[in-house]
């Protein structure tokens, strides 16, 4: 089902690939060069409203991407893969959607823990 507004429900063009429950774009604001988002094609907000079908279909398009991008750019040595539940966990557009982010030698001043915010008490759990 699609919602009305959603730029994601209304997105027809540019996918990279496609399956019955899912497609895969680029990203149109990119943490790193390749970066892309899978997205379901039911329309529902967030990560943990998905059903087995199309979390099954994220990962098959998941894989699919990360050989595209390794066969397109031959300096990946790493990828993130996110999602972001919620306003205060930073997502901004209530599809879901899942990122592939590629990362390269040297792209993140201090890899250690992936990507993280800073603790204000600097707990870090």
């Amino acid at each position: 089902m699609k919602e009305k507004g959603c730029i994601f429900c209304e997105l027809t063009e540019n996918h990279i690939l496609e399956n019955d429950h899912c497609y895969a774009i680029y990203d149109m604001y990119p943490v790193t060069l390749g970066h892309m988002i899978i997205i379901p094609k039911r329309h529902f907000a967030y990560y943990f409203g998905i059903n087995h079908e199309e979390n099954q279909a994220i990962f098959q398009l998941l894989d699919k991407a990360k050989n595209i991008l390794v066969n397109k750019y031959d300096d990946i040595t790493g990828f993130n893969i996110g999602v972001n539940v919620g306003e205060d966990a930073g997502q901004t557009i209530f599809h879901c959607h899942v990122h592939l982010i590629p990362r390269r030698k040297g792209d993140l001043e201090n890899p250690k823990g992936g990507v993280r915010g800073v603790f204000p008490d600097k707990r870090g759990y």
